[in-house]
């Protein structure tokens, strides 16, 4: 199925990344138990997954013209997958049908107060390779994010020249982890993150990155100090911190020589649905990059993107349009980086 093919190789941002469809349930106060026993949850919906999905969707709702690479089965949830994202404007021509295999699924469990699980078959997830995105695609992407580092098995190992390659003809990368179940945080990231130009964690990812890539840093370690910790290892970080906000650091070669650094502050939302934040997060910092705004100023359009997405259900259930998002920004405080 191709989608909406893109006038011509060019995009402002190409994804490559994981797909799969979201089961996510509320939970409430309920704890899932064992023993052939039946419970009942206040809501439940089949929703776009993944972090690169929801990030292209996201994008491309903030008006940038966004191509997706990525894998799924030939099963009816690729379908599903490959129709939604469609169906927000992401161009998935690029995208692989593989037959006989199935689609990736994730189970998402919210609690009250916004704390989640997570359980994912991974299906297809793993399957994505460099050689499988048209070199025609790359060559014509303002920006490429890659999500989902640590499920990326075949993607992984060429990332680092990847990246090389995009810097070296002028395109702006970014990387966002997400989680390890191996529980390493390793896994040939030290040299994928010399080559990329952003690294887009949340506080949990980047304490367990700094743990494993910075010797030294304390478990316990001020969010600041985790910034400058990893920063030291080559990207730009901008750091989604929760309720409480955001945090940006650049000091890489790549910012000119000057430091930039800074937080911004979100009000606290009581959330309907916190799945997806993060890679809304992740459109509005890339979109505010991409029309100009400084490492700062894309922040607070992240931010205001993240808040944003709490308030729909499921990660593409509510996105900010650039108006709203860059009021909502404006109004954001903003404070040093300490």
């Amino acid at each position: 199925m191709p989608g909406r093919p893109l006038p011509g190789p060019s995009c402002d941002l190409l994804v490559l990344g994981e797909l799969n469809a979201d089961v996510v349930a509320d939970c409430g106060d309920t704890l899932p138990a064992f023993g052939q026993a039946e419970q009942l949850v206040d809501r439940a919906a089949l929703t776009l997954g993944s972090s690169g999905a929801i990030t292209a969707s996201a994008a491309a709702a903030l008006g940038l013209r966004v191509a997706f690479a990525g894998v799924v089965g030939d099963d009816p949830l690729g379908t599903f997958v490959l129709d939604e994202l469609a169906a927000r404007g992401v161009d998935v021509s690029a995208c692989r049908r593989l037959p006989g295999r199935v689609t990736g699924m994730t189970v998402v469990l919210n609690r009250t107060g916004g704390d989640r699980a997570l359980l994912t078959f991974p299906g297809t997830i793993p399957d994505l390779a460099a050689a499988d995105v048209p070199g025609a695609l790359l060559d014509g992407a303002r920006h490429v994010h890659v999500s989902s580092y640590y499920l990326q098995d075949a993607l992984r190992p060429g990332l680092p020249a990847l990246f090389d390659s995009l810097a070296a003809r002028g395109a702006t990368t970014s990387l966002d982890p997400g989680w390890d179940p191996a529980g390493t945080w390793a896994r040939g990231l030290a040299d994928t993150l010399r080559a990329v130009r952003w690294l887009l964690p949340n506080e949990q990812e980047l304490r367990h990155i700094a743990a494993a890539l910075v010797p030294g840093t304390a478990p316990a370690a001020p969010a600041a100090e985790l910034l400058r910790a990893v920063s030291g290892l080559g990207p730009g970080i901008a750091a989604k911190l929760g309720a409480t906000g955001a945090a940006v650091l650049d000091r890489s070669a790549a910012s000119g020589g000057t430091a930039i650094a800074g937080r911004v502050t979100t009000t606290p939302l009581a959330p309907v649905d916190t799945t997806g934040a993060g890679d809304n997060f992740n459109a509005g910092f890339i979109a505010g990059l991409l029309d100009g705004a400084d490492p700062h100023e894309a922040l607070a359009r992240a931010a205001a993107c993240g808040s944003v997405s709490v308030l729909g259900f499921g990660g593409t259930g509510r996105h900010a349009g650039p108006a709203e998002a860059a009021a909502l920004a404006a109004a954001l405080p903003r404070a040093p980086l300490h």
